[in-house]
């Protein structure tokens, strides 16, 4: 990146934000900490982070009334980085909180992994484009998690990996990159990833769906 890109990291209330403040430093990036949905309207580029439980994120996102301007950016294609639990809230639900909705911009209920392996998933996995994605390579990511989704919903490209059978790694759809895994830390592959999700959105200007 010739100059630096101003990020805007939206405070869930549910992620240890310091290391993808850190992660996007190091590539480059100034990021500023948001709760605000004006600042969600008007960012050019947006990370949504989480750790924990669906139903203690969107609870956060109501009370700061982050989930329509979320839901709209989202719609559109804009910029969008989700991060581990942060993909989950793009979709309709997640197993572990019934009736708790999402942002439903993706059309699948999160599920918990079978109970034939270790729950949460803690440490590295391989991570497999599938036809179609852009910003996705083949590498290995850190994944911390319980849930996921099963296969790749309509309308997104995506990447796969394996852990008590095929589960999503990571979607793309215009200037939204969903990833399951922690780019933040998985070494200099996911900084890479970050980078390369970051640069492409500058070649479209920045707010354009990169």
């Amino acid at each position: 990146m010739t100059a630096p890109l101003d990020v805007k990291v939206v405070r869930t209330g549910t992620a240890n934000v310091a290391s993808v403040l850190a992660a996007l430093g190091r590539v480059g990036a100034r990021a500023e900490v948001i709760e605000d949905g004006t600042e969600v309207e008007r960012a050019a580029l947006l990370v949504l982070p989480g750790v924990g439980t669906l139903d203690a994120a969107m609870k956060r996102l109501r009370e700061h009334a982050l989930v329509e301007p979320l839901k709209q950016r989202l719609a559109a294609g804009r910029p969008t980085l989700a991060i581990c639990l942060g993909m989950q809230l793009l979709c309709r639900g997640s197993e572990e909180n019934p009736g708790q909705p999402g942002l439903a911009v993706i059309d699948a209920e999160a599920t918990r992994f079978p109970d034939t392996v270790r729950v949460p998933q803690l440490g590295w996995n391989r991570v497999d484009p599938g036809p179609g994605c852009r910003l996705l390579k083949p590498g290995y990511a850190y994944f911390a998690n319980s849930f996921r989704l099963e296969r790749v919903p309509e309308g997104w490209v995506g990447a796969l990996a394996g852990y008590g059978g095929p589960f999503v790694a990571a979607l793309e759809k215009q200037g939204v990159l969903a990833c399951q895994f922690h780019p933040e830390l998985s070494g200099s592959w996911g900084l890479g990833l970050i980078r390369q999700w970051l640069e492409a959105c500058l070649e479209e200007g920045g707010d354009a769906a990169c």
